[in-house]
């Protein structure tokens, strides 16, 4: 296989330890069914395919799509799809089967894109060990009023358990990128975290909030296109929230308290 592909972002796994812990991570039973995103050269997909009952593979290099088509096209447990994970129809390749479990080290320019991509198939997933850039991995654990948190953080945590494994130094990969990666494992929540009445209008609240990080929260609700006849102060007022606060310092309770009140549960 052909050298990584800086326009896309490749930075392959070569250290075999960091793709053992990756695969114990995931605590693969016989009959698992795998989605592995981005499998480049294959490290991880060669552990993988020995303890995985059904292994879907998306890549969106063509040349290494097809090395892969052609070193499995007499496996039958195996599938692999030549397509961008942004585009192709992830509902329907996962469909008929649900407790997928997703291993992946992702690009680093597309991760949060994949992310929300995961969270709109959730309830087909039992688990997700992931390889993030390490910065990325801290905004979706951090706590409420730090700088790391943020729309991630809130709209992730709502339906997922998430926590760090460990951490994996640039020297694990070629090309090394110029900074730490983490492991992070995602369990997917039978029901949301906390109720928001309407989700979509709670992305939205949670959204505005982050939209200017300087500015206090009520500042930032009054440039949104909310729904709020009576007005922010008011919703504010009515939810028991400061406005003076800056929406980094809502916790994902309040933030769903908004929701509920905009969306009149």
């Amino acid at each position: 296989m052909r050298g990584p592909l800086k326009s896309l972002g490749q930075n392959f796994l070569v250290d075999q330890n960091i793709v053992d812990r990756i695969v114990r991570s995931a605590a693969l039973v016989p009959g698992d069914a795998v989605l592995e995103i981005g499998p480049g050269r294959g490290a991880l997909t060669e552990q993988l395919i020995r303890q995985a009952g059904r292994l879907l593979l998306i890549e969106y290099d063509h040349a290494l799509a097809a090395a892969h088509s052609e070193l499995y096209r007499e496996n039958p447990a195996v599938t692999v799809v030549d397509g961008d994970i942004l585009a192709v129809d992830l509902s329907a390749l996962l469909a008929g089967q649900s407790g997928w479990k997703v291993i992946a080290n992702l690009p680093y320019n597309i991760s949060t894109q994949v992310l929300f991509r995961l969270l709109e198939v959730r309830e087909r997933l039992s688990q997700m060990v992931l390889m993030l850039q390490k910065e990325v991995g801290d905004r979706l654990v951090a706590p409420p009023d730090c700088g790391d948190y943020g729309i991630t953080t809130v709209l992730l945590g709502l339906w997922f358990d998430i926590r760090r494994e460990f951490i994996v130094p640039p020297g694990c990969f070629h090309p090394r990128p110029k900074v730490d990666s983490a492991v992070m494992r995602f369990v997917p929540l039978p029901q949301a975290r906390v109720e928001v009445g309407d989700e979509a209008l709670f992305r939205r609240v949670v959204k505005a909030a982050f939209a200017m990080r300087r500015k206090t929260l009520a500042n930032c609700l009054k440039h949104a296109d909310l729904p709020v006849p009576e007005g922010i102060d008011r919703l504010l007022e009515q939810c028991g929230i400061d406005g003076r606060r800056r929406g980094e310092t809502l916790s994902l309770d309040e933030f769903a308290r908004l929701s509920r009140q905009l969306s009149g549960v």
